[in-house]
């Protein structure tokens, strides 16, 4: 929300400078303008020439104002309007009397210097600059080579470049700062925001390492101190069954942290790698597509799995059905009789058969039962 409201005012501004802009070259072409020029059309070489090029730069400010209303920009037509302007500016000194350069009868002097900023506004300050030089070096060679360049037209040309000149410019020196400002607060948004995710990201895997440390701690950090005290014997079957468990608890638990397109499939692989690295022989089958269990889910829909496949003699089958409503995992292995993990979930049901050697598990998830609860 704060980026949105930054943008808005930032476009605001720009919106109000360019407002701002138009508003000045309108005055100064059809006011300031009209008023230097209709007493004096008398006095031009040509009349229909000075109309025309004030028809011109009318023409331009009228096109902004449409612009401006419709929230576009000049794009393509940037270049073409410039051209207008400058050629305006030409027709009008083509056609100017001697002696009158930078003069009241000079209207354009004054006027084609504000319509060019209107257009150039929004591009970079040496943009303006350059058209500020333009049209100054029009009015200038004008004086030069048409007019008596004497002391006093030279400074009176002089005088006026520094209205003609300064002042626009100092509007596009504004434009350009303000763009400049914005620029810089979007590049300090973005490195805040890069530094916030980042220390989001930070924040984040601290919590998962305390939480997985704490997880561990529970049975994996006693069975380590046992067999490090010497309470536990590692040729006991019993603590190398509890070994094996931990393991794949282990596997399981970084394996919850991969990012795939089926995490039930990619934790059960893990679960089923320790078996088959004390030599047993797993086969793992899925069939159908279900939605992706959180986390706690799959914790229970593995439990069962990795008991039987860690106290597995030689051989078990992992089976997995899945479908929109229901996810089934199956697991038949010679391991003798095991503990029955209670789930932890609403949603999760165990069942268990054992005969002889051979036991059967199966833990099924229904998704609509757990929204339901």
């Amino acid at each position: 929300m704060t980026d949105v409201v930054e943008e808005r005012t930032r476009a605001q501004l720009r919106h109000g400078l360019r407002i701002a802009t138009l508003l000045v070259a309108a005055a100064t072409v059809f006011v300031l303008g009209l008023a230097n020029m209709l007493p004096r059309l008398d006095v031009y070489e040509s009349a229909p020439a000075q109309l025309a090029a004030f028809a011109a730069l009318g023409s331009v400010i009228v096109g902004e104002a449409v612009l401006l209303v419709r929230g576009r920009a000049w794009g393509r037509l940037r270049g073409p309007a410039i051209a207008v302007v400058l050629a305006a500016s030409a027709l009008s000194y083509a056609t100017l009397p001697d002696g009158r350069t930078s003069s009241g009868t000079d209207w354009i002097f004054g006027a084609a210097n504000w319509v060019g900023v209107v257009v150039l506004l929004d591009r970079p300050l040496r943009s303006a600059a350059a058209f500020l030089i333009t049209h100054e070096l029009t009015a200038l060679l004008h004086l030069l080579l048409f007019d008596d360049p004497s002391r006093p037209a030279l400074a009176r040309f002089a005088t006026g470049s520094v209205s003609v000149v300064g002042f626009p410019l100092c509007m596009a020196v504004v434009a350009a700062v303000l763009r400049r400002l914005s620029a810089a607060a979007a590049t300090s948004r973005r490195e805040i925001e890069r530094v916030r995710v980042a220390e989001a990201v930070a924040a984040e895997s601290h919590r998962r390492r305390r939480q997985r440390f704490a997880e561990l701690s529970v049975a994996t950090v006693p069975l380590l101190e046992g067999l490090a005290d010497g309470l536990l014997r590692p040729e006991d079957p019993e603590v190398q069954r509890r070994c094996a468990i931990e393991a794949a608890r282990m596997r399981r638990l970084f394996a919850e942290s991969d990012t795939v397109e089926n995490p039930l499939l990619h934790e059960l692989r893990h679960c089923a790698d320790v078996a088959d690295r004390k030599g047993v022989v797993v086969e793992l089958d899925a069939r159908g597509r279900w939605p992706a269990p959180p986390v706690a889910v799959r914790r229970d829909l593995t439990e069962a799995v990795l008991t039987v496949l860690a106290t597995a003699a030689s051989r078990a089958r992992v089976t997995v059905v899945g479908g929109a409503d229901l996810v089934s995992v199956s697991v038949v292995a010679d391991c003798g009789e095991v503990d029955v993990p209670s789930p932890a979930t609403p949603g999760v049901r165990v069942e268990a058969l054992t005969n002889d050697d051979t036991v059967w598990m199966e833990v099924t998830w229904q998704p609509t039962l757990q929204r339901t609860n």
